[in-house]
């Protein structure tokens, strides 16, 4: 099935460049040049990937995201001017999966895209992996919890399903980001840092408290479900 992807961006010359490169990769593509437009056309088209930009009038795309994560998953890639490690970091603890910096190529934002959609996709439906009392389910993007289903971020999906399919195994922050195959961070390793800071969020019994994923700290985590 083609994919539909959803552009939020007021302007419009980066708009019709990056609807051309996606229209010719056989994506469908909507627009919106206004932040509660764009909300409302995530909301009412359900797309398969959100590329949003930080600035925008009428709602910024941090609030955008931040809004959007309280009921989809959906994969969200920001666009900012802003380049400081500080301003990346802060997009993504928002809840994007991934952050390109303004002026870029729109090769690469394709490339970006299609690897969050495979890593999205590429997984067998009836999977599950069972660590103590936690069921990763790979068909519908959940984690089963005593008493609760959470629905995860593909990226978040992607850190957690290494995890536990590697228990007591230590990982660098860089041996993660390799691990990952094609989900861009820009080589900042501080974004798994905010990633994972969301993920424990979603997981761990209470705020504070680790029952799944450990600092190991001075080297990097490990998952010590039990």
């Amino acid at each position: 099935m083609r994919k539909t992807i959803l552009i939020i961006d007021d302007e419009q010359g980066i708009v019709d460049v990056c609807r051309d490169y996606l229209l010719a990769e056989d994506f469908i593509v909507l627009e919106a040049n206004e932040g509660l437009a764009g909300l409302e056309s995530a909301r009412k088209n359900s797309p398969d990937l959100i590329v949003l930009d930080w600035m925008l009038p009428g709602m910024d795309g941090l609030t955008i995201c931040k809004t959007l994560r309280k009921m989809d998953d959906v994969p969200i890639i920001m666009l900012t001017a802003k380049g400081d490690e500080d301003d990346r970091i802060h997009g993504l603890e928002s809840g994007a999966d991934d952050y390109l910096c303004k002026p870029f190529s729109p090769r690469e934002l394709v490339s970006r895209v299609k690897s969050i959609l495979k890593r999205s996709s590429g997984i067998v439906a009836t999977d599950q992996v069972c660590a103590s009392d936690l069921i990763l389910d790979r068909k519908r993007y959940l984690v089963i919890l005593p008493g609760k289903e959470v629905s995860l971020t593909p990226t978040e999906f992607a850190l957690l399903d290494i995890f536990v399919t590697h228990p007591d195994r230590i990982f660098s922050r860089g041996q993660l980001l390799a691990e990952l195959r094609g989900v861009s961070f820009e080589s900042y390793e501080r974004a798994i840092d905010s990633h994972i800071r969301n993920l424990r969020k979603k997981i761990e019994p209470k705020e504070n408290e680790t029952k799944y994923i450990q600092t190991v700290y001075g080297i990097g985590y490990k998952f010590i479900g039990k």
